[in-house]
């Protein structure tokens, strides 16, 4: 039964079709305006889990005719408690293809073309083609892809921002009964990476504590999966599959095991798959209250019928309902946005694995596995790669190798790869005789 969007387009001529206090500058009502608007511009929502499918629902029954939606994943038995678009037959179906194919059939005139692939698989002018692009992630890795794609498709002319290459991104997420949302407008407010300390930091327990002294219920079931597992391999030599009842079953029972000999109460069968999964809690009202928040940013930011969020707001309705909206600021040395080079300070005696380890451990980068090439004697060369085993392998010893055993010089450039950024970044190399090393960075 498809639904009749009849009292939505009266209702919107009815709020949009006067001017009011709030509305920008360039917005002129008029119900035709609106419906040019909303028939052309181009949406494009990157996620299609329980925030997704709202946000879907949400744009398509706001009016929007022309969206788009990216995943990568399929749909689980433990999806459909929340992620409404879908039912017990689409398990193992693709979560964009099923969501489009629902959506497209129950509102008539809305096209939801789905993307079943990664992010990566799609190029800077597939990504340039929207005019909004909307975050539905859980995933902080992504979400700084998206980032720093946006922001890299931004064109300069003398150092002036060109303001018809901005796309601006909307960004939504949720965790438990906690939420936000936030607008960018990409080389003009803070991106995703001017406030990367915003996010919380990731959980990863040391390996002696979960060996030798643990203490939670989580140590003992990271025992099992990182150690025990491995030792031996319950089901033949293959990897943890967090969606096989049998895995988690095994990796429970060790994990009670442990916890009794260590007398650690707590560890139970939700908690072992949540754990071995990295589940993030998600309530489908607290999706349902930011997913309609990031239609309305749409609304604002393609319409112009009112002043844009600025620009970041959070959510909680733990105890009670509360709202707080903030500006967050931009970093002026962010390596995403402000185009402002780095130096990296080291002396001549640091090894190459301190400098890997730098951009891995400091929260600044955050990476994942940097690759580091760069340019002697007017070579190419490549000083670490790890993503590519061979590669890897030929390049390995260099880790040992100090700057002045590379042959590395004051001013030399260094540039960085890893999978949380689409574009390489390039480093200048600032070097020190002296004993001590700063091991930072700083705009050049």
């Amino acid at each position: 039964m498809s639904i009749d969007v009849g009292n939505r387009w009266t209702h919107l001529r009815k709020i949009l079709g006067r001017n009011g206090p709030f509305c920008q500058s360039d917005y002129e009502p008029g119900s035709e305006a609106l419906k040019f608007i909303l028939e052309s511009c181009k949406i494009l929502i990157v996620g299609c889990g329980g925030l997704g499918c709202e946000l879907l629902k949400d744009l398509a029954l706001m009016g929007f005719m022309n969206i788009s939606i990216i995943d990568m994943d399929t749909i689980e038995l433990s999806n459909l408690n929340r992620q409404f678009l879908f039912r017990e037959k689409d398990i193992g179906c693709s979560k964009s293809e099923t969501a489009a194919k629902l959506i497209n059939e129950r509102i008539p005139g809305v096209q939801v073309k789905p993307y079943f692939c990664k992010i990566q698989d799609l190029d800077p002018d597939f990504y340039r083609d929207f005019h909004v692009i909307v975050l539905g992630l859980d995933s902080i890795v992504a979400r700084r892809w998206i980032n720093g794609m946006i922001c890299s498709l931004l064109n300069y002319e003398d150092g002036v921002l060109d303001q018809s290459s901005i796309i601006p991104l909307v960004d939504g997420g949720s965790e438990g009964f906690k939420g936000n949302a936030r607008v960018i407008i990409p080389g003009m407010t803070a991106c995703i990476e001017c406030t990367l300390d915003l996010f919380p930091p990731q959980i990863n327990y040391p390996l002696c504590t979960i060996a030798n002294t643990p203490r939670l219920p989580e140590h003992c079931i990271e025992y099992v999966r990182v150690l025990q597992w491995a030792r031996e391999k319950p089901f033949g030599d293959v990897a943890i599959d967090g969606d096989d009842v049998s895995h988690i079953q095994w990796i429970y029972e060790r994990s009670a095991e442990r916890a009794n000999q260590f007398n650690i109460p707590g560890v139970t069968y939700r908690l072992t798959q949540g754990v071995v999964k990295r589940i993030m809690p998600a309530v489908a009202s607290t999706n349902a209250i930011i997913a309609a928040v990031c239609t309305t940013e749409v609304f604002k930011l393609t319409t112009s019928c009112c002043t844009p969020m600025n620009n970041y707001m959070v959510f909680n309705d733990v105890d009670s309902i509360y709202t707080y909206t903030y500006e967050a600021e931009r970093n002026p040395n962010c390596l995403t946005c402000s185009r402002v080079p780095q130096e990296l300070k080291f002396t001549i005696e640091t090894k190459l694995q301190e400098i890997i380890d730098l951009f891995i451990s400091d929260d600044k980068y955050s990476m994942k596995a940097p690759g580091l090439t760069t340019m002697i004697n007017g070579k190419n060369r490549t000083l670490y790669i790890q993503s590519i085993p061979s590669i890897e392998e030929a390049t390995r010893p260099n880790l040992k190798k100090t700057l002045k055993e590379l042959e590395m010089i004051e001013g030399q450039e260094i540039v960085v790869t890893d999978i949380t950024r689409p574009n390489a970044l390039i480093f200048v190399l600032k070097l020190s005789t002296t004993s001590q090393s700063s091991s930072s960075t700083e705009p050049k």
